[in-house]
């Protein structure tokens, strides 16, 4: 399900990165419809970059982007999986054990072609 990015959605991605002012997706040229697997595919040069670039974000940000996710709202199929686990560490941190397990299933799940 694509989605038009919010004013809060545009306040996580200038934490995730501040040097990114466009709204295009590097590469695919359309507009962001996620915020992490773009950071995480196009922008982070590598996985040590997402890990720190995630790391800017509050718990209440990570609550978020979670509820995003987890609603079918923020996709994050096309993210490789190291990413995916950083990722997986602050939702365990800022939201719960349970709602990391969900985000991993349904990664797992839409990279089968399951969802």
């Amino acid at each position: 399900m694509t989605r038009k990015l919010d004013e809060k959605d545009f306040a996580i991605l200038r934490k995730l990165a501040p040097e990114y002012s466009g709204i295009l997706c590097p590469e695919a040229g359309h507009e962001f419809h996620s915020i992490l697997p773009p950071v995480s595919n196009h922008i982070a040069v590598d996985e040590k970059d997402f890990a720190e670039r995630a790391g800017r974000l509050s718990d209440e940000d990570w609550r978020y982007l979670t509820d995003q996710i987890l609603s079918g709202r923020e996709d994050l199929g096309c993210m490789p999986e190291e990413d995916l686990d950083t990722a997986l560490i602050h939702i365990q941190k800022a939201v719960s054990e349970e709602a990391a397990e969900r985000v991993r299933r349904l990664y797992h799940l839409s990279g089968c072609g399951v969802l």
